[in-house]
């Protein structure tokens, strides 16, 4: 044995010492497979390469997650056979004065075992009867609690896994929690009955290895901490242009900072780029502009975007943040520095302080994304604390809600040790998260701002998510209502556009009469109650009939009016329409109603509309200007007597054919569906589809259409018909908010 490890080791020198010449040594795949589940690398079999394991919904690789290549061609940590496991859950027979059942044996719960929870006569039950093992290696919903009417704090519960010290719960009282040998302690270790009734800290749990938080937990619990940081640098908000201004006196202040060491792939990285694009379009959302310095860190730092350039005399933009992280790349990633990292924030923070006698009114969140794996710089920990008394100013407890330091540990093996304790919130809270990945982190930032505050704002939407899921694809075009109108029996299909929580609007010709009754309804098959439908007073399709004219589709617009408000969730909002403060505010900009217009068209912009079934995108380019008049005329083709600009007035705008740009058209059965255009993160409609050229063959199979050289779509210009939407939306009526138009 002796000789073989030695033979070994001369072998891995012989490597090194040749590897630019004809001989490459790499780590052997021999034994490494995992039974029942698949690997990948992120750097083949070379030096630094991580082998990462991949098993189905409720397993996890065990006994290690990954292993990482050495320079001595061996695999760290030392191999042993690895199999998929199913998932466990933490033993939950921890509930005193209760009991759970069934109780299984060995007390062993794996994923989707239920559990349903008794309490002892004189008890009462509070929180959930029942429990579900998950996915992630945690039970489902909060931890329940056999409750008896003693204290000044309610009973804080023992977590599934652990155990609890101390049974008083009156003021001044302090519990304590343990988890079980090879288990992680998340939350509080220590809480205390506060005067208000409630306790310190947060509640406690026990994760095992393979247990972490899902982009849920991690939205309601980052995002309501974060939504109040944003509040309390709020004041002013008012409904009507939901104008919303930083204090006087009030400035926050972000430090985000992203471990892109060998130990965290190349894909993490760049979906560490886009959740961090999204969180501070999140935040800008908000109408809260802070300035913000992001760091991307290994043994050597780089400033992406430095905080003091915001001080300067031009801030950086929202398009210059993002420029930059798509000019990003990766540099040098041997070893990680966390303390290098602290330390720049707390020099940024001391000249910050120099130059801002307003220093002490700030308010500072860091954000840190690592796997805890530091090798050199030492313990951060000293530093984190020299940024507290910094901030803190010799008055932790008056001051504790001017800091804030988030850590989501990342990568596949994470240093929980070594990461709790540099987190702070106010009192005692824990803001240490445990995530699978990067890949769901872009979900999670998108959700952190969904609250009462903005979701009723227009266009804001979802610009990921499964393609291939009809809910989660709502979330992207929330805005989109099915229409069925009845009349006489016959039935006709189209789409319309959320407009306001009472508003849809649509195309007139969906409504062939007033005795015409209307269905509503989102994918979700929730029906809206329909009050009464408004039609263009200048609508009337048989108006040119004696000229030849059998369709005149001018001013082909109809408001849907709602009984009630409809409840805006994240799939279920309003799109932003023309001239209105709100799209103002989408746009970042203080237009007037004709600068919105020159903005929003112009020629040959890129324009879309969506698929009646399965909400696909079709691109098209409008044609104004000299382009305008060689696109309508193809409406010659309905009627060769009469002059073009009769049938196709004004109020349209024109799309289709294959020149400059090969157009996608429209389809029968998505007249009334919006035409729109994108604007960082927020959807303006700028049109609705009216009338076209030709039905396409392949229209019935609702695929992706292309135009041919002579068809052409025909969409009625919101701008051209705004007195009739403001005289209904904008009307001030007690009975719904109206929106505010600009002039």
């Amino acid at each position: 044995m002796a000789f073989s490890i030695q033979w070994s080791c001369f072998l891995s020198l012989l490597c090194l010492l040749i590897q630019g010449d004809a001989v490459w040594c790499e780590c052997s795949l021999g034994g490494m497979e995992i039974e029942g589940g698949t690997f990948n690398l992120s750097n083949g079999q070379n030096e630094g390469s991580m082998l990462r394991y991949h098993c189905p919904k409720g397993y996890y690789p065990y006994p290690e997650l990954a292993y990482r290549c050495q320079v001595d061609n061996q695999w760290t940590p030392a191999h042993s056979r690895s199999r998929c496991k199913r998932v466990e859950c933490p033993d939950p027979t921890v509930l005193q004065n209760g009991h759970i059942s069934p109780i299984h044996e060995n007390r062993k719960y794996y994923y989707e075992s239920k559990i349903t929870y008794h309490c002892y006569s004189g008890y009462t039950l509070r929180g959930p009867f029942r429990r579900t093992c998950l996915e992630n290696g945690k039970w489902s919903g909060s931890n329940p609690v056999c409750q008896h009417d003693s204290g000044d704090c309610p009973d804080p519960g023992v977590p599934p896994g652990g155990s609890r010290s101390g049974n008083s719960f009156e003021i001044g009282d302090k519990v304590t929690f343990k988890c079980r040998r090879k288990m992680i302690l998340m939350g509080s270790e220590e809480r205390e009955c506060q005067l208000n009734g409630h306790w310190s800290g947060s509640e406690p749990s026990c994760y095992y290895k393979h247990t972490y938080d899902s982009p849920w937990e991690v939205s309601e619990a980052f995002g309501g901490d974060i939504k109040n940081t944003l509040s309390s640098n709020l004041v002013n908000k008012t409904q009507q242009g939901l104008s919303i201004k930083l204090r006087r006196n009030g400035t926050l202040n972000i430090f985000i900072a992203v471990d892109v060491s060998e130990s965290i792939n190349e894909e993490d990285f760049q979906n560490a780029k886009v959740a961090i694009s999204t969180l501070i379009k999140k935040i800008e959302e908000f109408s809260v502009y802070p300035k913000y310095e992001v760091i991307f860190f290994s043994s050597k730092i780089r400033t992406v975007i430095d905080i003091q350039s915001f001080y300067g005399s031009n801030n950086p933009t929202l398009k210059d943040l993002l420029d930059e992280f798509e000019n990003t790349e990766r540099e040098d990633n041997y070893g990680t520095n966390i303390n290098a990292v602290f330390n720049q924030i707390r020099e940024k923070l001391g000249v910050i302080k120099i130059r801002d006698t307003r220093f002490s009114e700030h308010h500072h969140v860091i954000i840190l994304f690592t796997d805890g794996g530091y090798n050199t710089g030492g313990a951060p920990t000293d530093t984190v604390e020299r940024i507290k008394s910094m901030v803190y100013m010799g008055q932790p407890q008056q001051r504790q809600e001017h800091l804030d330091i988030y850590v989501f540990g990342i990568g596949t093996s994470v240093y929980d040790d070594n990461l709790k304790p540099l987190t702070v919130g106010t009192g005692g809270k824990s803001h240490y998260y445990r995530l699978e990945g990067l890949d769901k982190l872009q979900q999670t930032f998108d959700e952190i701002i969904d609250e009462e505050d903005v979701r009723g704002r227009c266009g804001l939407h979802r610009a990921y998510g499964d393609l291939y899921d009809s809910k989660e694809k709502r979330k992207n075009f929330p805005w989109v209502i099915y229409i069925t109108v009845t009349t006489n029996g016959e039935t006709q299909k189209c789409l319309g556009s959320l407009v306001s929580p009472r508003f849809v609007l649509t195309a007139a010709h969906c409504f062939k009469n007033k005795d015409s009754t209307a269905t509503l309804e989102v994918t979700s098959g929730h029906l809206l109650d329909v009050e009464t439908v408004h039609i263009h007073p200048q609508y009337n399709i048989t108006a040119k009939v004696n000229q030849g004219v059998k369709e005149f589709y001018d001013y082909d617009v109809a408001l849907i009016e709602l009984q009630q408000d409809v409840p805006i969730t994240i799939s279920l909002r309003p799109i932003c329409i023309p001239c209105t403060d709100e799209t103002n505010a989408a746009l970042k900009q203080t237009f007037t109603c004709n600068q919105q217009e020159d903005f929003l068209l112009q020629n040959r912009d890129k324009v879309t509309f969506l698929t009646k079934t399965d909400l696909k995108e079709k691109d098209a380019h409008l044609k104004l200007g000299d382009d305008r008049y060689n696109c309508i005329k193809q409406a010659l083709n309905i009627n060769q007597t009469i002059d073009v600009t009769q049938v196709v007035t004004d109020n349209f705008l024109c799309t289709g054919g294959r020149s400059i740009y090969l157009d996608k058209v429209a389809c029968k059965g998505e007249s009334g569906g919006a035409v729109f255009k994108n604007h960082e993160g927020r959807t303006i409609q700028v049109a609705l589809v009216s009338w076209g050229t030709k039905i396409m063959p392949k229209c019935q199979y609702d695929q992706l259409v292309n135009s041919d050289d002579d068809s052409r779509d025909f969409h009625i210009n919101l701008f051209k018909v705004l007195p009739f939407l403001k005289s209904i939306l904008g009307k001030r009526d007690e009975s719904y908010a109206h929106l505010v138009f600009i002039d």
